[in-house]
């Protein structure tokens, strides 16, 4: 009867744990050394050149995160992000992704400054959005574990944006 239940238990655990994570409906993929914990069933893009190509080739608005490995404010919001099914989802299916962890030459991509951790979404005619800004009024496009649903919403409109403008 032990064996039984344990059996039992052991079972619902490992079900459990399938659905804890997002799984692309192209099956699970091999994780990428470029996600960096930020989605590792994501295909990220390589650099900012690259995913301004995805973008324009694939039509897809470009969601670019600026972080730091050390920063404590990156990695919360990394976590986060990591686990929230829906936001792992809706950036598979329907955005193109990179995170950088240095600054690019494009000054656009640092409207209001450098600092991390910071999104900002480019569209496929390569304009950055510097509309689509987070709650802070100090840092424009910075967000917190706690502003997910925002940044939900940021990324509806930026996929509402890329279908009313282009």
């Amino acid at each position: 009867m032990i064996k039984a239940a344990l059996s039992v238990l052991l079972v619902l655990v490992a079900i459990s744990s399938a659905f804890g994570k997002y799984i692309p409906k192209t099956g699970k993929r091999i994780p990428q050394t470029l996600s960096r914990g930020w989605g590792d069933q994501l295909i990220w893009a390589q650099t900012y050149e690259e995913g301004l190509y995805w973008s324009r080739s694939k039509n897809k608005p470009l969601m670019v995160i600026f972080h730091l490995p050390d920063c404590p404010h990156s990695q919360s919001l990394k976590k986060a992000m990591a686990d929230d099914v829906e936001i792992q989802r809706t950036l598979d299916e329907e955005f193109i992704v990179l995170n950088l962890m240095y600054e690019t030459t494009d000054k656009h991509l640092s409207p209001d400054g450098q600092y991390v951790p910071r999104i900002l979404f480019v569209d496929p005619s390569m304009t950055v959005r510097a509309d689509i800004s987070g709650r802070y009024s100090n840092r424009l496009y910075a967000y917190e574990p706690t502003d997910l649903k925002l940044l939900v919403t940021n990324m509806k409109k930026a996929k509402k944006l890329l279908k009313s403008e282009l």
